[in-house]
Protein backbone atom coordinates (compact mmCIF):
# COMPACT_ATOMS: atom_id res chain seq x y z
CA UNK A 1 0.00 0.00 0.00
CA UNK A 2 1.03 3.72 -0.17
CA UNK A 3 0.59 5.42 3.24
CA UNK A 4 1.09 8.99 4.40
CA UNK A 5 1.68 9.42 7.71
CA UNK A 6 1.47 12.78 8.85
CA UNK A 7 3.62 14.28 12.33
CA UNK A 8 3.10 17.84 13.12
CA UNK A 9 5.98 17.03 15.44
CA UNK A 10 8.79 14.97 14.38
CA UNK A 11 12.66 16.31 14.69
CA UNK A 12 14.53 14.34 17.28
CA UNK A 13 13.58 11.10 18.94
CA UNK A 14 13.89 12.56 22.74
CA UNK A 15 9.56 12.46 23.17
CA UNK A 16 7.09 9.77 22.73
CA UNK A 17 4.94 10.97 19.88
CA UNK A 18 8.56 10.75 17.65
CA UNK A 19 9.97 7.82 18.90
CA UNK A 20 6.28 6.02 18.12
CA UNK A 21 5.81 7.87 14.48
CA UNK A 22 9.13 6.68 13.39
CA UNK A 23 8.92 2.92 14.41
CA UNK A 24 5.84 3.14 12.89
CA UNK A 25 7.29 4.79 9.27
CA UNK A 26 10.17 2.10 9.55
CA UNK A 27 8.10 -0.79 10.21
CA UNK A 28 5.37 -0.14 7.43
CA UNK A 29 8.76 0.94 5.21
CA UNK A 30 10.00 -3.13 6.41
CA UNK A 31 7.07 -4.48 5.56
CA UNK A 32 7.43 -3.43 1.69
CA UNK A 33 4.63 -0.29 1.64
CA UNK A 34 5.79 2.90 0.42
CA UNK A 35 5.39 5.35 3.45
CA UNK A 36 5.13 9.52 2.58
CA UNK A 37 6.14 11.34 5.34
CA UNK A 38 4.42 15.03 6.20
CA UNK A 39 6.73 16.48 8.32
CA UNK A 40 8.26 20.21 8.72
CA UNK A 41 11.89 19.04 9.50
CA UNK A 42 14.05 20.42 7.64
CA UNK A 43 16.96 18.17 7.49
CA UNK A 44 14.83 15.78 5.91
CA UNK A 45 14.77 17.63 2.93
CA UNK A 46 15.74 15.89 -0.25
CA UNK A 47 15.29 12.39 1.83
CA UNK A 48 13.66 9.92 -0.08
CA UNK A 49 9.45 9.80 0.86
CA UNK A 50 9.70 12.84 2.72
CA UNK A 51 7.47 15.95 2.11
CA UNK A 52 8.61 19.51 4.10
CA UNK A 53 5.92 21.57 5.30
CA UNK A 54 6.63 24.70 6.14
CA UNK A 55 6.83 25.84 10.66
CA UNK A 56 5.03 28.10 12.06
CA UNK A 57 6.42 31.47 13.91
CA UNK A 58 5.00 31.79 17.07
CA UNK A 59 7.04 35.44 17.54
CA UNK A 60 8.03 35.70 21.35
CA UNK A 61 7.26 31.95 21.87
CA UNK A 62 9.67 30.44 19.25
CA UNK A 63 12.80 30.56 21.81
CA UNK A 64 10.50 28.53 24.46
CA UNK A 65 9.35 26.07 21.61
CA UNK A 66 12.97 25.61 20.66
CA UNK A 67 13.98 24.37 24.25
CA UNK A 68 10.75 21.91 24.05
CA UNK A 69 13.25 20.60 21.16
CA UNK A 70 10.20 20.57 18.59
CA UNK A 71 9.53 22.31 15.31
CA UNK A 72 5.29 23.80 15.00
CA UNK A 73 4.52 22.53 11.59
CA UNK A 74 2.10 24.94 9.56
CA UNK A 75 -0.09 23.86 6.28
CA UNK A 76 1.68 23.95 2.79
CA UNK A 77 -1.39 23.13 0.30
CA UNK A 78 1.04 22.53 -2.57
CA UNK A 79 3.44 20.02 -0.94
CA UNK A 80 0.44 17.75 1.17
CA UNK A 81 -1.69 17.75 -1.85
CA UNK A 82 1.66 16.21 -3.29
CA UNK A 83 2.37 13.68 -0.80
CA UNK A 84 -1.30 12.66 -0.93
CA UNK A 85 -2.00 12.15 -4.68
CA UNK A 86 -2.83 8.22 -5.08
CA UNK A 87 -2.63 7.56 -1.96
CA UNK A 88 -4.09 4.10 -0.07
CA UNK A 89 -4.45 5.52 3.33
CA UNK A 90 -3.13 8.20 5.78
CA UNK A 91 -2.26 7.99 9.04
CA UNK A 92 -2.19 11.28 11.43
CA UNK A 93 0.29 11.19 14.71
CA UNK A 94 -0.74 14.73 16.39
CA UNK A 95 -4.21 16.57 16.19
CA UNK A 96 -2.14 19.73 15.07
CA UNK A 97 -2.57 22.20 12.30
CA UNK A 98 -1.24 20.06 9.54
CA UNK A 99 -2.95 17.13 11.23
CA UNK A 100 -5.95 18.39 11.15
CA UNK A 101 -6.11 20.51 7.86
CA UNK A 102 -4.70 16.90 6.56
CA UNK A 103 -8.37 15.31 7.69
CA UNK A 104 -10.52 17.37 6.46
CA UNK A 105 -8.62 17.24 3.08
CA UNK A 106 -9.38 13.27 3.61
CA UNK A 107 -12.83 13.45 3.87
CA UNK A 108 -13.36 15.96 1.55
CA UNK A 109 -11.31 13.82 -1.27
CA UNK A 110 -12.69 9.95 -0.17
CA UNK A 111 -9.26 8.73 1.51
CA UNK A 112 -9.48 6.49 4.15
CA UNK A 113 -7.98 8.15 7.24
CA UNK A 114 -6.85 6.72 10.62
CA UNK A 115 -5.07 8.96 13.76
CA UNK A 116 -3.02 8.60 16.48
CA UNK A 117 -3.91 9.64 20.07
CA UNK A 118 -0.64 10.22 21.19
CA UNK A 119 -1.47 14.03 22.59
CA UNK A 120 -3.02 14.25 26.49
CA UNK A 121 -4.63 17.54 26.45
CA UNK A 122 -2.72 18.24 29.34
CA UNK A 123 0.50 17.99 27.86
CA UNK A 124 -0.58 20.96 25.79
CA UNK A 125 -2.49 22.88 28.60
CA UNK A 126 0.88 22.41 31.28
CA UNK A 127 2.31 25.11 29.11
CA UNK A 128 -0.30 27.78 29.42
CA UNK A 129 -0.36 26.72 33.66
CA UNK A 130 -3.52 25.45 32.79
CA UNK A 131 -3.02 21.76 33.63
CA UNK A 132 -5.73 21.46 36.23
CA UNK A 133 -8.01 23.26 34.55
CA UNK A 134 -10.35 20.21 34.02
CA UNK A 135 -13.73 22.33 31.59
CA UNK A 136 -10.36 23.85 29.76
CA UNK A 137 -9.16 20.43 29.21
CA UNK A 138 -12.20 18.90 28.25
CA UNK A 139 -13.27 21.51 25.58
CA UNK A 140 -9.23 20.60 24.30
CA UNK A 141 -10.32 17.04 23.74
CA UNK A 142 -13.85 18.73 22.09
CA UNK A 143 -11.63 20.85 19.91
CA UNK A 144 -9.26 17.62 19.15
CA UNK A 145 -12.42 15.61 18.28
CA UNK A 146 -13.90 18.19 16.14
CA UNK A 147 -11.13 19.08 13.89
CA UNK A 148 -10.07 15.44 13.57
CA UNK A 149 -10.96 13.15 15.12
CA UNK A 150 -14.42 12.92 14.02
CA UNK A 151 -13.07 12.65 10.31
CA UNK A 152 -11.28 9.22 11.11
CA UNK A 153 -12.38 6.12 10.14
CA UNK A 154 -10.03 4.08 12.86
CA UNK A 155 -8.68 5.86 16.30
CA UNK A 156 -5.63 4.69 17.25
CA UNK A 157 -5.05 4.29 21.33
CA UNK A 158 -1.97 3.24 22.84
CA UNK A 159 -3.91 2.39 26.22
CA UNK A 160 -7.57 1.65 27.25
CA UNK A 161 -7.51 4.36 30.05
CA UNK A 162 -6.70 7.43 27.04
CA UNK A 163 -9.41 5.81 25.05
CA UNK A 164 -11.89 6.06 28.14
CA UNK A 165 -10.86 9.41 28.61
CA UNK A 166 -11.20 11.04 25.35
CA UNK A 167 -14.82 8.89 24.72
CA UNK A 168 -15.87 10.21 28.09
CA UNK A 169 -16.02 13.32 26.40
CA UNK A 170 -16.95 12.58 22.97
CA UNK A 171 -18.44 9.45 22.60
CA UNK A 172 -17.91 6.50 20.61
CA UNK A 173 -14.95 6.00 18.03
CA UNK A 174 -14.39 3.74 15.72
CA UNK A 175 -10.87 2.89 18.18
CA UNK A 176 -8.33 0.36 18.64
CA UNK A 177 -5.93 -0.15 21.75
CA UNK A 178 -2.50 -1.08 20.75
CA UNK A 179 0.88 0.28 22.70
CA UNK A 180 3.32 1.64 21.00
CA UNK A 181 5.40 -1.40 21.69
CA UNK A 182 8.93 -2.35 23.33
CA UNK A 183 11.58 -2.41 21.25
CA UNK A 184 12.72 -6.07 20.95
CA UNK A 185 16.55 -5.10 22.48
CA UNK A 186 14.78 -4.38 26.18
CA UNK A 187 14.57 -7.27 27.82
CA UNK A 188 16.02 -9.04 31.03
CA UNK A 189 18.89 -10.59 29.09
CA UNK A 190 20.49 -7.18 29.21
CA UNK A 191 24.34 -6.44 30.64
CA UNK A 192 23.89 -6.05 34.46
CA UNK A 193 26.76 -3.63 35.67
CA UNK A 194 26.54 -3.69 39.44
CA UNK A 195 28.54 -1.08 40.62
CA UNK A 196 29.43 -1.56 44.07
CA UNK A 197 30.37 1.83 45.77
CA UNK A 198 27.40 1.79 47.96
CA UNK A 199 24.86 3.57 46.43
CA UNK A 200 21.44 2.66 45.61
CA UNK A 201 20.19 4.09 42.37
CA UNK A 202 17.04 5.07 40.80
CA UNK A 203 15.89 5.63 37.42
CA UNK A 204 13.16 7.86 35.85
CA UNK A 205 12.98 8.22 31.49
CA UNK A 206 10.74 11.21 31.03
CA UNK A 207 11.23 14.37 29.67
CA UNK A 208 11.95 17.33 32.21
CA UNK A 209 7.93 18.67 31.87
CA UNK A 210 6.09 20.14 34.68
CA UNK A 211 3.38 17.28 34.04
CA UNK A 212 6.39 14.53 34.75
CA UNK A 213 6.66 16.10 38.24
CA UNK A 214 9.95 14.97 39.28
CA UNK A 215 9.83 17.33 42.03
CA UNK A 216 7.53 14.42 44.18
CA UNK A 217 10.26 12.08 43.26
CA UNK A 218 13.41 14.67 44.44
CA UNK A 219 10.87 15.17 47.79
CA UNK A 220 10.79 11.63 48.32
CA UNK A 221 14.26 11.46 47.87
CA UNK A 222 14.94 14.05 50.68
CA UNK A 223 12.14 12.18 52.96
CA UNK A 224 14.09 8.85 52.30
CA UNK A 225 16.34 7.34 55.58
CA UNK A 226 18.50 6.25 52.54
CA UNK A 227 18.62 9.67 51.56
CA UNK A 228 22.75 9.51 51.62
CA UNK A 229 22.89 6.67 49.54
CA UNK A 230 20.33 7.68 46.71
CA UNK A 231 21.55 8.68 43.57
CA UNK A 232 19.14 9.71 40.51
CA UNK A 233 19.22 9.45 37.48
CA UNK A 234 17.44 11.43 35.60
CA UNK A 235 16.95 10.43 31.46
CA UNK A 236 15.66 13.23 29.44
CA UNK A 237 15.90 16.96 28.83
CA UNK A 238 13.28 19.87 28.54
CA UNK A 239 12.62 23.25 30.37
CA UNK A 240 12.18 22.25 33.56
CA UNK A 241 15.76 21.27 34.21
CA UNK A 242 16.97 24.25 35.70
CA UNK A 243 14.56 23.89 38.76
CA UNK A 244 15.20 20.39 38.88
CA UNK A 245 19.31 21.00 39.25
CA UNK A 246 18.22 23.83 41.66
CA UNK A 247 15.77 21.99 44.11
CA UNK A 248 18.66 18.87 44.08
CA UNK A 249 21.37 21.07 44.97
CA UNK A 250 19.81 22.76 47.69
CA UNK A 251 18.55 20.09 49.57
CA UNK A 252 20.25 16.71 48.23
CA UNK A 253 23.53 15.28 49.51
CA UNK A 254 23.87 13.57 46.21
CA UNK A 255 23.26 15.50 43.08
CA UNK A 256 21.00 13.58 40.35
CA UNK A 257 22.87 12.50 36.89
CA UNK A 258 20.54 14.52 34.42
CA UNK A 259 21.45 13.43 30.82
CA UNK A 260 19.62 12.62 27.31
CA UNK A 261 20.76 8.89 26.38
CA UNK A 262 20.96 7.43 23.40
CA UNK A 263 19.03 3.79 22.59
CA UNK A 264 22.73 2.30 23.63
CA UNK A 265 23.37 4.35 26.67
CA UNK A 266 19.91 4.25 28.28
CA UNK A 267 20.77 0.11 27.61
CA UNK A 268 23.81 0.52 29.95
CA UNK A 269 22.12 2.58 32.33
CA UNK A 270 19.07 0.09 32.69
CA UNK A 271 21.48 -2.84 33.25
CA UNK A 272 23.34 -0.65 36.29
CA UNK A 273 20.35 0.54 38.18
CA UNK A 274 18.73 -0.48 41.44
CA UNK A 275 14.73 0.79 40.85
CA UNK A 276 12.65 2.75 38.45
CA UNK A 277 10.31 5.35 39.79
CA UNK A 278 7.91 6.52 37.33
CA UNK A 279 6.92 10.18 38.97
CA UNK A 280 4.57 11.53 36.13
CA UNK A 281 1.47 12.78 37.16
CA UNK A 282 0.19 12.56 33.44
CA UNK A 283 0.69 9.66 31.38
CA UNK A 284 -0.72 8.44 28.16
CA UNK A 285 1.39 5.07 28.42
CA UNK A 286 4.95 5.46 29.26
CA UNK A 287 7.21 3.54 27.08
CA UNK A 288 10.09 3.89 29.17
CA UNK A 289 8.60 2.58 32.38
CA UNK A 290 7.70 -0.76 30.12
CA UNK A 291 11.07 -0.63 27.96
CA UNK A 292 12.31 -0.91 32.31
CA UNK A 293 10.01 -3.44 33.16
CA UNK A 294 10.86 -5.36 30.35
CA UNK A 295 14.91 -5.36 31.57
CA UNK A 296 13.75 -6.64 34.94
CA UNK A 297 13.24 -3.60 36.92
CA UNK A 298 11.04 -3.09 39.73
CA UNK A 299 9.10 -0.23 39.15
CA UNK A 300 7.39 3.09 41.75
CA UNK A 301 4.42 4.39 39.79
CA UNK A 302 2.21 7.57 40.18
CA UNK A 303 -0.97 6.45 41.29
CA UNK A 304 -2.62 9.20 39.23
CA UNK A 305 -6.29 9.27 37.71
CA UNK A 306 -4.83 10.88 34.96
CA UNK A 307 -2.06 8.37 33.91
CA UNK A 308 -2.13 5.20 32.64
CA UNK A 309 1.06 4.04 33.63
CA UNK A 310 -0.33 2.61 36.97
CA UNK A 311 -1.83 0.19 35.24
CA UNK A 312 1.12 -1.30 34.68
CA UNK A 313 1.96 -2.25 38.46
CA UNK A 314 1.73 -6.12 40.00
CA UNK A 315 0.66 -4.52 43.77
CA UNK A 316 -0.14 -1.55 45.52
CA UNK A 317 3.92 -1.70 46.92
CA UNK A 318 4.42 -0.55 43.36
CA UNK A 319 2.41 2.13 43.56
CA UNK A 320 2.68 5.66 45.64
CA UNK A 321 -0.27 7.63 46.30
CA UNK A 322 -0.91 10.61 43.60
CA UNK A 323 1.69 12.97 44.06
CA UNK A 324 2.56 12.18 48.15
CA UNK A 325 6.39 12.19 48.26
CA UNK A 326 5.83 11.12 51.80
CA UNK A 327 4.43 7.90 50.70
CA UNK A 328 6.92 7.46 47.55
CA UNK A 329 9.63 7.98 50.15
CA UNK A 330 8.07 4.50 52.06
CA UNK A 331 7.74 2.52 49.20
CA UNK A 332 11.66 3.61 47.86
CA UNK A 333 13.02 2.49 51.26
CA UNK A 334 10.49 -0.85 51.37
CA UNK A 335 12.16 -1.72 47.73
CA UNK A 336 16.18 -0.47 49.55
CA UNK A 337 15.42 -2.61 52.63
CA UNK A 338 14.24 -5.78 50.73
CA UNK A 339 16.64 -7.06 47.90
CA UNK A 340 15.51 -11.07 48.01
CA UNK A 341 11.70 -9.59 47.38
CA UNK A 342 13.49 -6.85 44.55
CA UNK A 343 14.88 -9.74 43.05
CA UNK A 344 11.97 -12.12 42.53
CA UNK A 345 9.46 -9.43 41.28
CA UNK A 346 12.68 -8.19 39.07
CA UNK A 347 11.29 -11.56 37.01
CA UNK A 348 7.78 -11.12 37.34
CA UNK A 349 8.41 -8.00 36.15
CA UNK A 350 10.00 -8.88 32.99
CA UNK A 351 7.51 -11.80 32.38
CA UNK A 352 4.50 -9.44 32.53
CA UNK A 353 6.38 -6.92 29.99
CA UNK A 354 6.22 -9.84 27.40
CA UNK A 355 2.59 -8.93 26.61
CA UNK A 356 3.72 -5.25 25.12
CA UNK A 357 6.51 -6.62 22.75
CA UNK A 358 6.78 -4.19 19.32
CA UNK A 359 6.47 -7.07 16.98
CA UNK A 360 3.23 -8.05 18.14
CA UNK A 361 2.35 -4.10 18.53
CA UNK A 362 3.36 -3.51 15.03
CA UNK A 363 1.61 -6.31 13.38
CA UNK A 364 -1.49 -4.88 14.84
CA UNK A 365 -1.08 -1.64 13.60
CA UNK A 366 -0.42 -2.52 10.29
CA UNK A 367 -3.22 -4.70 10.64
CA UNK A 368 -5.39 -1.44 11.77
CA UNK A 369 -4.04 0.47 8.32
CA UNK A 370 -4.86 -2.09 6.50
CA UNK A 371 -8.50 -2.46 7.77
CA UNK A 372 -8.91 1.00 7.41
CA UNK A 373 -7.95 1.20 3.93
CA UNK A 374 -9.89 -1.17 2.69
CA UNK A 375 -13.00 -0.03 5.25
CA UNK A 376 -14.58 2.00 2.43
CA UNK A 377 -14.39 1.42 -1.54
CA UNK A 378 -12.37 5.01 -2.05
CA UNK A 379 -12.04 7.00 -4.98
CA UNK A 380 -9.90 9.89 -4.74
CA UNK A 381 -11.60 13.21 -5.83
CA UNK A 382 -10.08 15.94 -7.32
CA UNK A 383 -10.45 19.81 -6.53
Amino acid sequence: MKIAVVSDVLGEENNGTTIAAMNLIRTLKAKGHEVRVICPDADKLGRDGYYIVKTLNVGPLNNYVKKNGVNIARPDKKVIHEALKDIDEVHIMVPFLVGCYVAKYCHKHNIPLSAGFHCQAENFSNHLFLMNAHHFNKGLYKFFYRHLYQYCDAIHYPTQFIKNTFENVVGVTPGYVISNGVNRQFNRDIPKKHINDGLFRILFTGRYSKEKTHIVLLKAVNKSKYRNRIQLIFAGEGPQEDKIRTYASKHLPIQPVMKFYSRTELLEVLGSVDLYVHAAEIELEAISCLEAISCGLVPVINNSPRSATKYFALDDKNLFNCNNSKDLASKIDYWIGHPKEKEQRSLDYSDFAKQWEFDKCMDEMEKMITICANSKAHVQTTD
